[in-house]
């Protein structure tokens, strides 16, 4: 007989990016599926899969820097496909390209991509992911080589490659999102993505003509001499997953590593800011 599940609503402030830490965290323990919400996250766990001390072991709930508290509910096993496709709809990012599930009808957009998210991040609601996808349809990506970091879904990846860029790499440490891009890439007829699982010790030896990674601040503060030394001379790195607030930061460490601002945009106090490796 199926077991029941135990629902945990976390309550967590500032909700991001503690989030998406939790998520992944929370995934490696043996999560099923998460619903994210306006003031934190709920999880689902098999019954039988969870102990007492599991929660030992989840750093970002020892940590400081965010308050979280959660309550627990056993409920009866749930159909997630159902719930996926009752929560989930298509987005249209500036009547260009849309991001949407294979049950929703095709928009009359120029760029069409249809994901499973499943567990893995970036369906394109969340406003950063959003952002990273109006910047890119504002540049070319013919021709280029392009790495996709912290890929979630592949989202990013599958659009550089619509829009011709033609060596694509997509990487993530979450297991997870790597076998969701394998999918999807498949299911949107990319198949010259190449997809790897793990962090930024994979880019040795590697060089690209744009970059892109949508993380969060203290991943992308500690990763950026390593972006750098893998991009090309007039090459992008494209940047998102952290406040508005935090641009100043972001932008002293690119500009100190010899980068170039060039713009950025900002929606629901999230940040997307390109910058540029002028070779002058």
């Amino acid at each position: 007989m199926a077991s029941n599940y135990l629902e945990f609503k976390f309550t967590i402030d500032p909700v991001q990016p503690a989030s998406e830490i939790l998520i992944a965290e929370l995934g490696y323990l043996g999560f099923e599926s998460f619903v994210e919400n306006e003031d934190g996250v709920t999880g689902y766990i098999p019954s039988e899969e969870f102990e007492e001390d599991l929660f030992a072991g989840v750093h970002i709930l020892q940590s400081d820097e965010f308050q979280i508290k959660y309550s627990r509910e056993e409920i009866e096993r749930v159909n997630w496909n159902e719930e996926w496709e009752k929560n989930f709809s298509p987005i249209i990012v500036d009547d260009i390209c849309s991001v949407r599930a294979p049950f929703h009808p095709k928009p009359d957009t120029d760029y069409d991509i249809v994901i499973e998210p499943k567990m893995s991040f970036g369906t394109g609601h969340h406003a950063t992911t959003h952002m990273m996808i109006k910047l890119m349809l504002e540049n070319e990506w013919k021709g280029k080589s392009v790495l996709d970091m912290g890929c979630g879904t592949g989202v990013l990846a599958i659009l550089a490659a619509m829009k011709g860029a033609e060596k694509i790499e997509a990487i993530d440490i979450d297991n997870w999102c790597y076998l969701n891009t394998l999918e999807n890439i498949q299911r949107n007829d990319c198949e010259h993505i190449d997809v790897e699982e793990g962090g930024a010790e994979l880019l040795e030896g590697k060089k690209y003509d744009s970059i892109l990674a949508n993380i969060n601040r203290n991943i992308l503060l500690k990763d950026l001499p390593v972006y750098v030394k893998t991009l090309n001379r007039d090459g992008e790195l494209y940047l998102s997953g952290f406040y508005t607030e935090d641009l100043k930061v972001i932008e002293k460490a690119c500009i100190d590593l010899g980068l170039s601002y060039m713009n950025h945009v900002e929606r629901n106090n999230w940040v997307a800011v390109k910058f540029s490796l002028l070779d002058f």
